[in-house]
């Protein structure tokens, strides 16, 4: 859910490089791959290619302007160690090992050793101390990523990272003192608490509190009615909204057929 605040990031000029702590890299790891292609290629104005790994089925996600993620089914083995369909999200770092070093150091966990894939880059899974699974990476190449649209709009780009935590306090504490990120307001959300905004350069999401930790990445849709509509008869969960927000757009809470959570923005056309 998306609280009071939220506006379009607008810039006069693109950023010509990431920076640590920036959002770099989507990915949806999936119990059906083609299912869950065939499921966001209705719902988003995405397409998918094959990344030409050749011990893997990984795929490319790409928006009418650049690639935002990857899609991967999860291995047998993956499922024996408790893998289950989900978004994940890419933090930049100059440095994975050392970025690894500190995480476990601050009271996080290492869920998937530091490797290098040659020609992407070097990376590891991990989890924030309260449990929030997200990846740490060191791309290979200077080229900046916008995945995450942090220069303006977008249409298919990520536009929003939402961070459900137990202890926001907690939370705040461990990304501040990694990647440099800073609260910028917040607003009341009554029993629910406060939905308090991250600013990394522009503000690029807010932490709220919940049981279960996790990120959940927002993609910007043409139209929220015709997405709402296309995850419902794709056989997806809309769990909440579409809800109004500022600047006249709407966000919307989705499950895919999988399970996998994410969330749409997007303006209400009809």
């Amino acid at each position: 859910m998306i609280y009071g605040g939220f506006t379009p990031v607008v810039t006069l000029e693109a950023p010509t490089a990431n920076k640590a702590g920036d959002f770099i890299w989507y990915e949806l790891l999936t119990t059906d791959a083609a299912a869950a292609q065939a499921f966001y290629g209705r719902v988003l104005p995405w397409t998918f290619a094959g990344s030409g790994q050749a011990d893997m089925d990984y795929r490319i996600i790409s928006a009418p302007e650049h690639d935002v993620a990857g899609l991967m089914e999860i291995t047998p083995e993956m499922a024996e160690h408790g893998a289950r369909p989900v978004w994940l999200s890419y933090l930049a770092v100059d440095d994975v090992d050392a970025a690894v070093d500190a995480i476990t150091q601050k009271g996080g966990a290492v869920q998937m050793a530091a490797m290098d894939v040659p020609m992407v880059g070097r990376m590891a899974m991990v989890a924030d101390p309260q449990g929030a699974p997200f990846y740490v990476m060191k791309p290979a190449s200077s080229e900046i990523s916008l995945a995450f649209a942090s220069d303006r709009p977008r249409v298919g780009h990520a536009a929003w990272n939402e961070l459900h935590t137990p202890d926001p306090a907690g939370a705040w504490a461990f990304y501040g003192e990694m990647f440099g990120w800073v609260q910028d307001g917040d607003m009341d959300m009554g029993p629910l608490g406060r939905y308090e905004f991250i600013r990394h350069g522009g503000l690029i999401g807010a932490v709220m509190p919940a049981e279960a930790p996790a990120w959940t990445a927002y993609f910007r849709v043409p139209d929220i009615d015709v997405a709402k509509a296309a995850v419902e008869a794709g056989g997806g969960q809309v769990v909440q909204g579409p809800d109004e927000i500022p600047g006249g757009e709407f966000s919307m809470n989705c499950l895919d057929p999988q399970g996998a959570a994410f969330g749409l923005i997007g303006y209400r056309k009809a």
